[in-house]
């Protein structure tokens, strides 16, 4: 067994066995796209004890841009609203990942066989933000990653619950992934908002908001678009997207596009208030209004399936 402080001064232990973890897993498939980005991923809640948790994970580390070289994983409690004013939960933890070659599981958790960590609103979140080496997970002969699949577990120790399991993997440039919205009669529109229809991409739905006018950021000064999920539900975050849209420039080919990623809540989304500015629309060189018609597209480039 290694002890090893934290910058926080922490003292962990690392250890192995063999038993599955109690209360969660979380499988990871492609995780090489998944740590390309430095969002923190969020997953589906579990039951320990009475409440419900979720893991979050960083697979770069838990601060952008700052050198960490560790994977960083963290235990946090959720839906903590209908809990009285003051509330306070204690627990101690475990956090694994499993060692496909070896099957056992490697165990962090804080020293003395883990310290009891108070849950309040101040800290609903409590971990390692250096869990596991990026050389060390990367290494394919110590077993964490292999196949670019990778499983991660938790122990709540509140009250034993039965295991929810989680698959979450990602789909690279998607079969029927472009949505082409054609406006007509643009200069007519005299509504706030306009929904194009729903379009599917393997098992979820999406759909785009075009603000003629802008929204009440940009008004009357540029036209406003946002990309919303329509079939996850608002209080779980867990459908990711990479995603382009684009004004088209009917005339040369000279597209107004941006490229964007989320992980997006249900009918909600990443609104770009000033997408294109109006005065640019109305430019007739700059084709994207033609026959009073104006061409919105969205492309997902990269999204995430979870089961």
């Amino acid at each position: 067994m290694k002890i090893r402080k934290e910058m926080n001064i922490k003292i962990i232990t690392r250890s192995k066995r063999h038993f599955t973890p109690d209360n969660f897993l979380l499988k990871i498939e492609s995780f090489s796209l998944l740590s390309k980005s430095w969002l923190e991923y969020k997953s589906d809640f579990f039951e320990a004890g009475g409440y419900k948790w979720r893991l979050s994970l960083y697979p770069k580390g838990i601060k952008k841009n700052v050198v960490n070289c560790h994977i960083s994983l963290y235990l946090t409690i959720t839906e903590t609203e209908e809990l009285p004013l003051g509330w306070e939960v204690n627990a101690s933890f475990k956090l694994f990942v499993f060692d496909q070659i070896r099957d056992e599981y490697l165990t962090v958790q804080d020293a003395g066989g883990g310290a009891i960590r108070r849950f309040n609103d101040i800290n609903s979140k409590w971990g390692f933000a250096k869990f596991l080496p990026l050389d060390t997970f990367n290494d394919a002969s110590q077993g964490y990653l292999v196949n670019n699949c990778c499983v991660f577990g938790a122990e709540v120790f509140v009250h034993e619950r039965s295991v929810k399991r989680q698959c979450l993997s990602f789909i690279e440039k998607p079969d029927n992934s472009t949505l082409t919205w054609k406006i007509e009669r643009f200069s007519t529109l005299n509504e706030e908002y306009y929904f194009s229809q729903e379009f599917t991409v393997g098992d979820s739905k999406w759909l785009l908001i075009v603000y003629p006018k802008g929204d009440s950021f940009v008004k009357k000064k540029a036209i406003s678009v946002c990309f919303c999920s329509c079939n996850c539900d608002l209080s779980e975050p867990k459908v990711f997207a990479k995603y382009k849209l684009r004004i088209r420039d009917q005339i040369k080919g000279k597209h107004k596009e941006t490229i964007t990623e989320y992980w997006f809540p249900s009918s909600d989304g990443w609104r770009h208030s000033e997408f294109l500015l109006l005065k640019d629309l109305n430019n007739a060189s700059k084709g994207f209004l033609v026959n009073d018609t104006v061409i919105v597209e969205a492309e997902i480039i990269k999204m995430s399936t979870l089961k």
